[in-house]
């Protein structure tokens, strides 16, 4: 089977849990967490916790579609936070931690909007932004799988089943 690698990106609070819930998932070739969104260029950590950049804290992934698709992705990642809070999620306040799917293609556009829809009309009231990709500003090293380096499990994101 020709090989299929493609990416996905998504926003959800805090990058450190969004990165842990999906680096282990089978078809997951490669994860980094960084910012996109914005209209800062080389956004650091400190100018988008001030809130003045406009980034998300985002999860760039990498996968292999013969093993994993974009669909499950996405309900993953619907699954992991509250896409009903507007720029926050739980205590982390801040457009920086918006719920966000950033789509590099029209079919994941498609994806996308179709469980938003689909979370509708389960009575939940997603406030995700679909944007398509622009730059992705990859964090600083410190960052990059912080509760696999720093023995902590991640407390921001609780898996919870809704499709």
């Amino acid at each position: 089977m020709k090989d299929k690698i493609q990416k996905a990106y998504f926003a959800g609070g805090c990058f450190w849990g969004v990165e842990d819930s999906f680096q282990n998932l089978k078809g997951v070739v490669s994860t980094r967490v960084g910012y996109m969104g914005g209209k800062t260029e080389s956004p650091t950590y400190e100018k988008v916790c001030r809130g003045d950049t406009g980034h998300a804290e985002t999860l760039e992934i990498v996968f292999d579609a013969n093993e994993l698709d974009f669909e499950t992705l996405a309900k993953t990642f619907f699954e992991i936070h509250d896409s009903t809070q507007k720029n926050r999620q739980g205590p982390d306040i801040g457009d920086q931690y918006r719920s966000a799917i950033f789509y590099v293609s029209e079919k994941q556009k498609k994806i996308a909007d179709k469980l938003v829809d689909i979370l509708k009309e389960k009575g939940i009231d997603a406030v995700t932004e679909i944007s398509p990709v622009k730059n992705f500003y990859v964090a600083e090293d410190y960052h990059q799988k912080y509760y696999l380096k720093s023995g902590n499990n991640s407390a921001c994101q609780v898996r919870k089943r809704i499709f």
